[in-house]
């Protein structure tokens, strides 16, 4: 056998523990960045995906907020407020496709990029909301509430990045959450219901008034 022959010999375990050491790194890597109950990637990797699919000219970005979250905690316990943050992931998940991103932002805010490839987006998203409003599969049919959701095209404000999108889906989310109206698109005309974004002191939040449009 020759020196080269014996040397590919000698080097291939260490090759293959190699592999397998990376292939390892890769999945700790992948757990980190995945939130350990919803199992959605969390705020890191959520951004960079994002960010990858805004380059996409159809890219949606979705915020949703649960609403009531907490008096379900306080009356079915925090076991039935896990299970419905649970599946309001998995619902969210499935709605968006592979094509897309979910991610939990933290608590009960989650948020979304999807490619809206036949300009339905407004169709696609009131579906949405009527599935993350259904029961618990498994529980008390009681632990079930209606999801708020604000929505804004990227093609709508090509100068924004990842960071402004959210925040104007942000403020069309909070815009739906206090008018109860469930979904609200940003767009360009003038909002009154807040002035410096979602919550006063937010970071990101605006000094002016919001720019979302008042119409579903």
């Amino acid at each position: 056998m020759n020196t080269l022959a014996t040397l590919l010999l000698a080097a291939a375990p260490l090759a293959t523990g190699w592999t397998v050491h990376v292939r390892w790194l890769h999945r700790r890597l992948d757990t980190a960045r995945r939130d350990p109950l919803t199992g959605l990637v969390t705020r890191d990797g959520f951004t960079r995906r994002a960010t990858a699919l805004l380059k996409d000219p159809r890219a949606v970005v979705v915020l949703a907020d649960v609403d009531r979250f907490k008096q379900i905690n306080d009356t079915h316990g925090h076991a039935a407020g896990d299970a419905l943050l649970k599946a309001t992931g998995e619902r969210l998940t499935r709605h968006v496709g592979r094509a897309g991103v979910a991610g939990r932002l933290g608590g009960d805010e989650f948020a979304a990029v999807l490619i809206d490839e036949h300009g339905t987006a407004a169709d696609l998203l009131a579906v949405l909301h009527g599935t993350l409003a259904r029961p618990v599969d498994g529980h008390d049919p009681a632990v079930a509430t209606s999801v708020s959701l604000g929505w804004v095209r990227a093609a709508d404000f090509p100068e924004d990045g990842l960071s402004g999108l959210l925040r104007r889906a942000d403020e069309a989310m909070y815009a739906a959450k206090q008018g109860r109206a469930g979904l609200r698109r940003a767009g360009l005309g003038w909002l009154f219901a807040t002035v410096a974004g979602r919550r006063s002191g937010r970071a990101g939040a605006r000094t002016s008034a919001p720019v979302v449009a008042v119409a579903a």
